[in-house]
């Protein structure tokens, strides 16, 4: 008998942000497999089990959650956000590729959820209007070299360019350097937005300037939205500051 697996994204943390159809995931679900804070969110039944691991254990935890699937039970692994974006869908994949045979035959659903650079977007203005890209600064599973790279290409074409994990007790120093990558390439006066926690009660949202950017106003619950040449901050008095990129672009490179 083969079960059920279902990744499941629970949005940026504010229960608003849970969509439908991932709460009717949750209601279906017997055992429950992610990151504790994550499976925290989880009003849960009686009769469903959570089954918690370190944030660095995805593979080893979408392992043991296709082992129960493949046992018959209807499963459900949990992310913050997207499961799709730097998250467990991925992990999932990768698991049932080296896994075995039977592992292939479960029946496997991935439920989307609000990534954390959409709430953040959505709660500045449209920074996100025009072509954009999402990067990672962990290097726990890629080189730097490659992060940097990627950044400098990204910040040449003109892309507004999200970063996620940019900054922990473990990596320091990433979101600096980055910043000065960008430096080298955009304006100084390229609109940088810091969301924490966006939809939270600690949410905090602040925009800066490229030039005046500070590394040491991040956390690993802060995602950062540089914008491109064109992004643009229209004041508005007393009320905050709205940032959006045109939806039409020329390549200035202002």
């Amino acid at each position: 008998m083969s079960g059920r697996l279902t990744v499941i994204g629970l949005g940026p943390g504010n229960a608003d942000q849970v969509t439908p159809q991932a709460s009717q995931a949750v209601a279906e679900a017997s055992f429950f497999y992610g990151y504790k804070p994550y499976l925290d969110r989880l009003e849960l039944r009686p009769d469903q089990m959570r089954i918690a691991s370190d944030n660095r254990e995805e593979l080893a935890r979408s392992n043991e959650a296709l082992a129960k699937a493949a046992e018959g039970h209807s499963v459900a692994v949990v992310s913050g956000g997207d499961p799709g974006v730097f998250a467990m869908a991925a992990a999932v994949c990768e698991a049932i590729e080296a896994g075995p045979a039977e592992w292939r035959g479960i029946d496997l659903a991935v439920v989307p959820g609000v990534t954390a650079m959409l709430a953040v977007a959505a709660r500045i203005g449209a920074p996100l209007g025009h072509d954009f890209c999402a990067i990672s600064l962990s290097d726990n599973l890629k080189p730097w070299d490659l992060i940097e790279l990627r950044l400098l290409a990204a910040a040449g074409a003109g892309f507004v360019i999200a970063l996620y994990n940019p900054i922990s007790k473990a990596r320091p120093w990433q979101l600096g350097r980055a910043f000065e990558c960008l430096k080298a390439i955009l304006p100084g006066t390229t609109p940088v937005i810091f969301g924490r926690a966006a939809g939270r009660p600690d949410e905090r949202i602040e925009v800066f300037l490229l030039a005046d950017a500070d590394a040491e106003k991040a956390d690993m619950s802060t995602c950062i939205i540089i914008g491109s040449p064109e992004t643009r901050i229209i004041k508005r008095g007393e009320k905050p500051a709205l940032v959006y990129t045109p939806r039409s672009a020329t390549g200035s490179k202002r």
